[in-house]
C-alpha cells in the first residue's frame, strides 16, 4: 500500500515477526538489553526490533510492536512510536514543560510519541491513511519535498488526537509526559493500573530522567487526586511513584502537604455532631466502623478502610461482598449469666429509646436503668461492652463528646441500612470452649459500597456540604487546595558519577550559555571516551551532543569554549586524576546577531505576559484559563477573578486595579 499505514500488518503479523507479552514488555531484554546511560541512544536501540509504519504521521517516521496481553482467549493491542521532529511540529514550545515548572529547559530537536490507540482513535488513524492512500498524497511513499499544509494534516492524526488508551511523549532529552490513560471503564481492554505499569516499566528501562503528568482522573464524578489523597495521603498515581510537581493557582508542596492533613486528621466524632446530614452520616460511618473490626477514628481511617474494602469486594455483584459481625458475644465464665445480660441491654436500649435517638451521656443512662437494675457492676460491663454493638434492629453508638470529654450514647435504626441483616432476639450470644455459636453475618455489596463514598465525598469534602462555617469550612478550602495540585512527577535516574573500564572513561557533561552564566542551562549527558581523549576532542564531542539535542544550539552554531582544562592538564583522565569533578561544565555561546535567546526555551517569554493575579500567581502558565485586563494587559485567573467556567470570557474585561482606578476620575462637568 503505497504512501499510506501498513494495515495488513496492523491487524496481523507476518509469523516471522516477534509477538511480545505486555506483562513483561520493557523489562531488561524484551525487547533489549536498555544498557546505555543516554535516554536516546535506548530509543534508537529498542526502535531497531520494531515495525516501520507508513503514512502513520505523514512525514513523521513510525514505528509499532504487537504485544500479547492474554494468551487464551488470545489478545493483542499495538504500541505505535512516533518520531516528531521539530521542523515538523505544529507546536515547537512544550506546553506540558511549562505547566510543570519546566519552562526554563532548552527545546528539543526531537519528540518521541508512545501511543497506544483506542478502537476509535486507531479506527480514525486507519481511515485518514487509507484516504491518504487513495489520493496518493505522498506518491510513492515519502514525498521528496512536501508542502507545509502537506505535512501538517497527516501530523494531527495520531500524535494530535485525543481519547487513546495510553498517549506518552519524551523530548530526546529524556524528559517526558504523560499525557493520559483510559482503563477499563472507557472500552480499553486493559486495565489503568496495568497501563501504568507498563508506562513505568518503560520509563525505566529508557533511562527516562523525569516524567511528568496531569491528574485528572475521576471515577463516579470524584476526583481521584482528593479521594487517595485523603485515603492514603498520596494521588492513585502515588503508587508508582509520583509525587506532587506543580500546582496551579499558586499552590506549593508545603500547601499541598498541610491541606492532606488537614483533611485526613479530622475527628468523625467532630463530623457526627455537627453534621446537617447527621442521620445518614451516622449510619454510614457506623456500618464501617462495625466492620473494620477497629477504631476508625478520623476522615483518612474512614476513606483507607473503604478504599481497602473496594479491593476485596468481588465485582460480581452476586457475591454479597464483605462480611462482618456487629454482635456482643458474651464469655462462658462471664461472672452474669446470658440472661441477666440481655435483661440489662433491653433495660439500657429502652431508655435510650426514650431519649428519641438523641445523644445522652453514660450518667443519664446509668441513671435510667438502674431503676430496674439495681447491680451498678452489671451495668458498667453492659455499658463498657455495648458501644457500637447491634441489637434487634438497632446499633448503639457510643463516643467521645469533643466538648465535653464525656463518653455519650445513642440508638441508631439500622433495618434499612442492612437490608439483609438478620433479625437478633435479645442482642446476646454466649460463647464457650466446647462449642462456638457463630455469629450472625452482614453483607455489603461494592455498589453500596461506592454508593457511600460517593455521600461522603459529596457531603463532607467538597463546598456541595451546604455548611460554612467551622470544621464544614475548613474541609472544602483544603480540599479546593488538594484539587489544585493536578501536576505530579517523577524523578526515574540519577546519573551515576564516574564508571570506567580497560579502554573507556564515562563521564557527564553540561553547558552554561554567555547570556546567562548563573546556571547551567542544560541537564548532564554522559559522554564515553577513550582514555586518551584531550579536552579538545572532548570540546568537539560536547559541541556535536549538544547542537542534536537542542534545536538553539543547533540552529544557532553553538560553540564550547576549551578554558575548562584544569591545572594545564590536556588529557581528561589526569584531570580527573589530579581531583577535578568528573561533572564538567562547559561554558559555550550561540553565534549570531540577532539571536532570540527567549525563543529557545520551551517557557513563554516573560516580557511579553504578564501575570498578577489576585491567588499569588506570578510569571508563570499554569495551564489554567485566564483573562487579560484590556488596560494593563495584565493575565489574572478566569476563577480568582469570578468569570464561571460555564461562562464564555467577556469582551471587554477590567482588572480591579484599573476598575478602582477609573473609578476615581473625576467627573465631567
Amino acid at each position: 500500500m503505497s504512501g499510506g499505514l501498513d494495515l495488513t500488518g496492523c491487524k496481523k503479523r507476518k509469523r516471522s515477526e516477534r509477538v511480545y507479552k505486555f506483562k513483561t514488555f520493557g523489562e531488561h531484554g524484551c525487547p533489549t538489553g536498555f544498557d546505555s546511560h543516554n535516554f536516546e541512544e535506548n530509543v534508537r536501540a529498542f526502535l531497531e526490533y520494531a515495525k516501520p509504519e507508513n503514512g502513520l504521521c505523514g512525514a513523521m517516521p513510525s514505528w509499532s510492536f504487537q504485544l500479547e496481553v492474554h494468551r487464551h482467549p488470545p489478545s493483542y493491542v499495538f504500541l505505535f512510536v512516533v518520531e516528531e521532529p521539530i521542523e515538523l511540529s505544529l507546536n515547537p514550545k512544550c506546553k506540558h514543560c511549562q505547566y510543570i515548572g519546566w519552562g526554563d529547559h532548552l527545546i528539543c530537536n526531537k519528540k518521541y510519541h508512545f501511543v497506544f490507540p483506542s478502537k476509535d482513535t486507531m479506527a480514525a488513524c486507519f481511515s485518514f491513511c487509507q484516504r491518504q492512500s487513495s489520493s496518493n498524497l505522498y506518491g510513492g511513499g515519502a514525498a521528496t519535498n512536501p508542502t507545509t499544509s502537506e505535512i501538517q494534516r497527516p501530523n494531527v492524526m495520531m500524535i494530535e488526537l485525543e481519547g487513546h488508551t495510553m498517549h506518552g511523549v519524551f523530548h530526546c532529552n529524556g524528559f517526558g509526559h504523560l499525557l493520559c490513560i483510559n482503563g477499563l471503564e472507557t472500552g480499553s481492554n486493559l486495565a489503568g493500573h496495568h497501563i501504568m505499569d507498563f508506562w513505568d516499566r518503560l520509563c525505566t528501562g529508557l533511562h527516562a530522567r523525569s516524567v511528568s503528568l496531569k491528574d485528572s482522573s475521576e471515577k463516579r464524578g470524584m476526583d481521584l487526586r482528593l479521594l487517595y489523597a485523603v485515603g492514603y495521603g498520596e494521588a492513585w498515581f502515588g503508587r508508582w511513584g509520583y509525587k506532587f510537581g506543580h500546582g496551579s493557582f499558586a499552590v506549593n508542596h508545603q500547601m499541598y502537604e498541610t491541606a492532606v492533613q488537614t483533611v485526613q486528621n479530622i475527628p468523625l466524632t467532630l463530623l457526627a455532631h455537627h453534621s446537617p446530614n447527621q442521620h445518614e452520616l451516622l449510619i454510614i460511618l457506623s456500618r464501617y466502623q462495625i466492620l473494620s473490626g477497629h477504631s476508625l477514628g478520623t476522615l483518612h481511617d474512614a476513606f483507607h478502610f473503604m478504599l481497602e474494602l473496594k479491593s476485596r469486594i468481588p465485582k460480581d455483584e452476586t457475591n454479597l461482598g464483605a462480611c462482618y459481625p456487629g454482635l456482643l458475644v458474651v464469655d462462658s465464665t462471664c461472672r452474669w449469666s446470658p440472661k441477666r445480660v440481655e435483661m440489662a441491654i433491653r433495660v439500657i436500649v429502652e431508655a435510650l429509646k426514650r431519649a428519641d435517638y438523641r445523644w445522652v451521656s453514660r450518667q443519664q443512662v446509668r441513671d435510667a436503668a438502674r431503676s430496674y437494675i439495681g447491680d451498678t457492676g452489671l451495668l458498667d460491663f453492659v455499658l463498657k461492652s455495648l458501644g457500637n454493638h447491634i441489637v434487634g434492629k438497632y446499633l448503639v453508638r457510643r463516643c467521645l463528646n469533643p466538648v465535653t470529654k464525656v463518653l455519650e450514647y445513642c440508638l441508631e435504626d439500622i433495618s434499612n441500612a442492612f437490608p439483609k441483616h438478620e433479625e437478633i432476639q435479645g442482642g446476646v450470644r454466649v460463647r464457650n470452649d466446647s462449642q462456638l455459636q457463630m455469629k450472625p453475618r452482614y453483607k455489603i455489596t461494592r455498589v453500596q459500597l461506592m454508593k457511600d463514598v460517593q455521600f461522603l465525598y459529596k457531603h463532607i469534602l467538597t463546598e456541595e456540604n451546604g455548611a460554612g462555617v467551622g470544621v464544614f469550612a475548613t474541609i472544602p478550602a483544603a480540599s479546593r487546595v488538594i484539587l489544585d495540585a493536578k501536576y505530579f512527577l517523577k524523578d526515574y535516574t540519577t546519573p551515576k558519577l564516574l564508571e570506567t573500564s580497560d579502554n573507556k572513561l564515562v563521564v557527564w557533561c553540561a553547558i552554561k550559555l554567555g547570556f546567562d552564566q548563573e546556571r547551567v542551562v542544560t541537564p548532564y549527558e554522559c559522554m564515553v571516551l577513550g582514555k586518551g581523549t584531550t579536552f579538545d576532542e572532548l570540546r568537539l564531542e560536547v559541541e556535536k551532543t549538544f547542537r542534536e539535542m537542542y534545536w538553539g544550539l543547533r540552529v544557532n552554531n553553538f560553540v564550547a569554549n576549551l578554558n575548562i582544562a584544569p591545572n594545564g592538564c590536556d588529557s581528561v583522565l589526569e584531570a580527573i586524576k589530579e581531583g577535578s569533578n568528573c561533572k564538567l561544565v562547559f561554558e559555550g555561546f550561540v553565534g549570531g546577531e540577532n539571536v532570540d535567546y527567549g525563543g529557545m526555551f520551551e517557557g513563554i517569554d516573560k516580557s511579553s505576559i504578564i501575570v498578577d493575579c489576585p491567588c499569588g500567581t506570578r510569571d508563570e502558565d499554569d495551564g489554567e484559563r485566564m483573562v487579560c485586563c484590556d488596560i494593563c494587559e495584565v493575565w489574572q485567573h478566569t476563577r480568582c477573578v469570578h468569570i464561571p467556567n460555564n461562562q464564555p470570557i467577556p469582551d471587554i474585561f477590567l482588572c480591579t486595579k484599573c476598575e478602582q482606578h477609573i473609578l476615581r476620575f473625576p467627573s465631567l462637568p
